[in-house]
């Protein structure tokens, strides 16, 4: 077990040879927090084309001691109400080794020093499954509220 504690944690944006990486941990986080077992293929193909267009998203990693120990997708939503952007923060996964080390926050003050650099982002937004309590304290943490909003959807992709 290494010892983020004592190690600096660096975020970058993710590049093509991160692929590996970024799928092991969208693969980790959806059988952990929904019970769910992604396609590897599809989520291959999806990595790869957000990778290959920022249009889609933009992935971003952390590292400890030079080596990938977090994860996350940033997607935007235009909202006319702010006449801004919405950065969305997707796909985010630690590593279990790195948990409560620092690795997410140095995601999200990465990710919130871009958004608000960039000059017409209005906020950072961000699902999380209702029972994942220790993800919830984080984000409230780092001054996230829980909105008044409930998310409703229909998943094509799951052939319904």
């Amino acid at each position: 077990m290494s010892d983020t504690a004592n190690t600096t944690v660096t975020v970058r944006p993710a590049t093509a040879k991160d692929t590996a990486f970024l799928v092991s941990g969208n693969m980790a986080m959806a059988l952990e927090t929904e019970g769910r077992r992604l396609d590897v293929q599809r989520l291959t193909f999806g990595v790869r084309a957000a990778l290959a267009d920022a249009s889609r998203g933009s992935y971003y990693i952390a590292e400890v001691g030079g080596r990938p120990a977090g994860q996350a997708l940033v997607t935007r939503e235009w909202s006319d109400w702010r006449n801004g952007w919405f950065w969305w923060l997707q796909s985010v996964h630690v590593i279990p080794e790195h948990r409560r080390r620092g690795v997410f926050r140095a995601i999200y003050g990465y990710i919130a020093d871009a958004a608000r650099s960039a000059g017409d982002v209005c906020g950072l937004r961000l699902y999380v499954e209702q029972e994942n309590t220790a993800a919830l304290a984080t984000y409230q943490a780092l001054g996230m509220d829980v909105s008044g909003y409930r998310l409703c959807e229909h998943d094509w992709s799951a052939g319904s």
